[in-house]
């Protein structure tokens, strides 16, 4: 899939004020300085799309894109940002939750992880949550330029590792970098693929 179009819609902090659920919607998050925002601008071919920051915690609103008219990017606000107040993390914390557990045309949550670091615990704990609560997610490794082909291998086995402590069937992932576009195609597809199932079971009578 190629994207020719990207156009902002609307920004809210309410799932129910979202765009008409009528199109396959797709959510990205993360911890707050993942790279989320460059990820999304490289995917879409736009410098400026998503707005970027040196400081962790721009984006603080549920910002839905329409994509070549055809389906919804969501950029969600990061999470684990130490430097907000407790109250103010809650409530994107809810903020978050509703939108993911209540958003009827969510196809799938694209989980960002940056592949320079160990396992974190609240990425964990995230991936389970979204399990437990029957929320469809892969893994985006992000950053993937930083480190050597051997080092991106050695990192992917690690994480890899890690999660089949405790998870007998293995979300999906994808390696990405927002500087060299690796990986980007491949996720593209791999949403033209859902996209295309959704509409199909759109059609069936």
């Amino acid at each position: 899939m190629k994207i020719t179009s990207a156009e902002f819609c609307v920004s809210n902090t309410d799932y129910r004020k979202c765009p008409n659920p009528d199109k396959p919607e797709f959510a990205f998050i993360g911890r707050s300085n993942v790279g989320k925002s460059s990820l999304i601008n490289a995917l879409c071919n736009r410098l400026k799309l998503a707005k970027t920051s040196s400081r962790p915690g721009k984006t603080q609103l549920i910002n839905h894109f329409l994509i070549n008219e055809e389906w919804y990017l969501v950029d969600l606000p990061g999470y684990g940002w130490a430097k907000i107040s407790e109250t103010q993390r809650e409530k994107w914390g809810k903020m978050i939750r509703h939108y993911l557990m209540h958003r009827e045309n969510l196809q799938c949550v694209l989980l960002l992880v940056d592949l320079r670091i160990e396992p974190q615990a609240i990425d964990l704990e995230f991936m389970e949550w979204m399990a437990n609560s029957g929320i469809a997610f892969v893994i985006v490794f992000t950053k993937a330029d930083k480190l050597s082909k051997n080092a991106i291998k050695s990192q992917v086995a690690s994480y890899i590792s890690k999660l089949r402590e405790s998870w007998e069937e293995l979300p999906q992932s994808f390696v990405t970098s927002s500087e060299s576009k690796m990986g980007c195609e491949e996720l593209l597809e791999f949403i033209d693929k859902i996209k295309s199932g959704y509409k199909s079971l759109k059609t069936v009578d």
